[in-house]
């Protein structure tokens, strides 16, 4: 499956816009049907996202929509018009729990048999901290199908909160948002899915981008969204392991492996544990090692 650090929107509406992404280093576009166009230009938006998807065959396996949300009115409108283009993904923003997510399912299930398209081939992100129902289903998607990733936003949660800022006087986000984050993890964890953190808003500020990605990547985020071609490089790079943590992974799992049957082993002034083999284990395998 394609890699998924970085996640790059592009509006549905701008075909510059979505020429840039396609051509960028990005594992995932997205172009955006639902916050990047209004509601005037949807119709024209979902035409031209058709036409870009079947004119970049060749990119396809990573080319994914974010639609609008399924209890509104523009959804099936959507899937109606890039289905038959065969994305290979879809963003699901706003989803209040595991129905609507099972919903969307069987939505893609008759589009892509209409299609002639592989029935399951369609893969999902949700976006599963957007609303506060969302919040409380954060455990609910296990065993859904489809659904191989999970990210979460700020600014939809703030907006039906009814906050005015969803930022401390420090500039970090209030205690509500750090645990939308939280949850996103857990709950993506208890799906078996990746974890994918939202959007650094600055794409001018690569130092704070790089702080963030690092910090999330260490908690166990797997990739990060972005919203301009000139953050791919630094998500890329924060979230692949580097050459000194594929060494130091392979040294763990070398030194268990001489030592069968042991469940702990001192190392380097540590005392390491199982857990920490199966986290090695884990880091190549996320290389393909």
């Amino acid at each position: 499956m394609t890699q998924m650090r970085s996640w790059l929107f592009a509006p549905g509406d701008s075909e510059r816009k979505m020429e840039k992404a396609t051509a960028s280093r990005a594992d995932i576009v997205i172009y955006d049907l639902e916050d990047a166009v209004s509601e005037a230009e949807k119709p024209k938006a979902r035409t031209l996202v058709s036409a870009f998807l079947k004119s970049n065959a060749q990119h396809r396996s990573r080319l994914w929509v974010r639609i609008n949300p399924i209890q509104g009115p523009h959804a099936l409108a959507d899937l109606a018009a890039v289905m038959p283009a065969a994305p290979a993904g879809i963003m699901f923003p706003k989803p209040r729990g595991r129905a609507d997510a099972e919903l969307l399912d069987h939505y893609l299930t008759a589009f892509e048999a209409a299609a002639g398209s592989e029935i399951g081939s369609t893969k999902v992100i949700l976006l599963a901290t957007e609303m506060p129902a969302s919040m409380l289903a954060i455990g609910s998607y296990v065993g859904v199908p489809r659904v191989v990733a999970m990210s979460w936003g700020a600014e939809d949660l703030a907006t039906e909160l009814g906050a005015s800022d969803n930022r401390s006087a420090d500039g970090g986000y209030d205690f509500t948002y750090e645990l939308a984050r939280s949850l996103c993890l857990v709950g993506a964890a208890a799906a078996g899915v990746a974890p994918i953190e939202t959007i650094h808003g600055d794409f001018k500020d690569d130092a704070g981008l790089r702080k963030r990605a690092v910090q999330v990547r260490r908690a166990g985020y797997r990739g990060m969204l972005a919203i301009h071609p000139a953050q791919i490089d630094v998500i890329n790079e924060a979230f692949s392991p580097s050459a000194e943590e594929l060494a130091a992974a392979q040294e763990i799992i070398d030194l268990f492996a001489a030592n069968p049957g042991v469940g702990t082993i001192g190392h380097k002034g540590a005392m390491l544990d199982r857990p920490h083999l199966a986290r090695a284990k884990a880091l190549l395998a996320s290389v393909g090692r």
